[in-house]
């Protein structure tokens, strides 16, 4: 079966990426393992100069653009300063749109790294929209993540990365947003290592990614509602959801509580602060803790952009 990721693609972009972003720390939190009642292995993607994976795919994907160029993207915080950090090494102009309530910390690290944001809509899917509208009047080049596929393919080194661990894993819990980073690295672990369930997470809020993958039919929604705003989709990338067939085993849903406790947890357990789309792995395993007893799990804290005031309400 021809699939939009390419192996070789994931293969080369480990070698390509700003080794800022690669060879993350990966290991077993065992004070978690009788709260989980599973073996939990985190890989920490938070400690880079944007605290977030996205560096992995924005990272490959501008290595592909010509030097002087300007691009155009939509992001709700993460994808934004991961496309800014890029584009600022490699001489290319940025402009990235944002919604109206976008987290104000990473629209400030998005002007911080040398972008325009300009901010529209009161969502991410609306920011998108307009960022989309604008690239087509201005002839610039969109980058969108999750339809284009070096996102995808960068974001896949971390399976690379994590089937370096001495033992094989029973499942990977992943968080979804648009998709880039459960089915990168679904499409690398499937071919290299099938026996792991492959399994994405998204907010009870935000389901259209989880209904449109079950239905096989793009779901869009009217509003979302969760506090995990980095993987708060209403309009899903038809290319990512036909991305999942074949790489993702089965997507959960997990409630803003329990998120919560998840980062709670985490900051204990690992002495991090992880936003809340970076705990849903966790969060997933709290909700289901029966179906994951005594496994040997691996999850991707993927984010840790907080606002002090979100600090202070969230883990204070």
């Amino acid at each position: 079966m021809h699939h939009r990721l390419s192996l070789a693609h994931i293969e080369q972009a480990i070698q390509i990426i700003d080794p800022v972003f690669l060879h993350t720390p990966q290991y077993h939190v065992e004070s978690l393992d009788p709260v989980l009642g599973c073996q939990l292995i985190v890989k920490v993607e938070t400690l880079n100069p944007i605290r977030s994976f996205k560096g992995r795919g924005a990272s490959y994907c501008v290595s592909q653009v010509p030097e002087h160029a300007t691009l155009v993207c939509a992001s709700a915080g993460n994808f934004g300063q991961a496309m800014a950090y890029a584009c600022r090494s490699s001489g290319v102009s940025l402009i990235v749109y944002a919604s109206i309530q976008a987290n104000p910390l990473k629209i400030e690290r998005m002007r911080a790294l040398g972008a325009e944001v300009r901010l529209h809509g009161a969502d991410f899917d609306a920011a998108k929209l307009e960022a989309k509208r604008f690239a087509a009047e201005s002839g610039m080049h969109l980058v969108e993540d999750s339809l284009d596929p070096a996102t995808g393919e960068g974001a896949g080194t971390m399976a690379i990365e994590l089937l370096r661990w001495p033992a094989p894993f029973d499942a990977m819990v992943v968080a979804l947003g648009n998709g880039a980073m459960l089915t990168g690295m679904g499409r690398w672990m499937k071919t290299h290592a099938p026996a792991t369930h492959m399994i994405g997470v998204v907010a009870q809020g935000a389901p259209a990614m989880a209904e449109s993958w079950r239905t096989g039919r793009i779901v869009e929604h009217p509003q979302i509602d969760t506090i995990a705003d980095g993987i708060g989709v209403r309009i899903p990338v038809p290319e990512a959801v036909a991305d999942m067939q074949g790489t993702v085993d089965d997507v959960v849903l997990v409630s803003d509580e329990t998120i919560l406790k998840a980062m709670q947890l985490l900051h204990q357990h690992l002495g991090i602060v992880v936003e809340p789309s970076g705990a849903v792995g966790v969060a997933a395993l709290l909700e289901n803790r029966a179906r994951f007893q005594g496994q040997r799990i691996a999850t991707i804290i993927c984010g840790s952009n907080l606002t002090p005031e979100q600090v202070q309400q969230w883990l204070g």
